[in-house]
């Protein structure tokens, strides 16, 4: 008896490691608009992520330029986010919810202010060729501390690199 049990066990330990699936990990170059109650702006920046089945991570960079003339501040901010995503993709999109949060700093001119920002947003990556992907995101940040800005949001698209 013990013998079958242990043939039992074996066996489905096999199914289980034939059956997961490798972690995936990526890398995506981005530019985009930050929209604020002043103005516009555009925005760059890079993330790089890595997720197994629906759960992902990633740690991004975002900046955004400082527009004097409409009194917006540049925004520079690195955040780490969790992402819950589709586990496939459907019609060659996997659609993804994120949260996160990191740090900030916001200038304008000679003001200045540095803290904590909390990130929410969701987006789609499009399978364009092989691991090729074209990323659309949106964004909303809460800034924490006295921002000139205290919700800026984010929409960007970028190229984005599975591997």
């Amino acid at each position: 008896m013990p013998i079958r049990s242990h043939l039992v066990a074996v066996l489905a330990a096999t199914m289980l490691a034939t059956a997961a699936r490798p972690a995936n990990a990526d890398i995506t170059a981005f530019i985009g608009l930050t929209t604020a109650a002043s103005a516009n702006r555009s925005t760059s920046g890079l993330s790089v992520g890595f997720g197994v089945l629906i759960l992902g991570f990633e740690g991004e960079y975002v900046n955004a330029r400082e527009d004097v003339r409409n009194a917006a501040p540049s925004f520079r901010a690195g955040s780490l986010n969790v992402l819950l995503q589709t586990p496939v993709e459907f019609a060659r999109m996997r659609f993804y919810v994120t949260a996160g949060g990191g740090m900030y700093r916001e200038r304008l001119g000679t003001i200045q202010e540095t803290n904590l920002a909390i990130n929410t947003g969701g987006g789609v990556k499009i399978r364009l060729a092989g691991p090729l992907r074209l990323r659309l995101d949106y964004r909303l940040f809460k800034l924490n501390g006295d921002p000139l800005e205290g919700r800026p949001q984010r929409f960007y698209a970028g190229l984005n690199l599975a591997f």
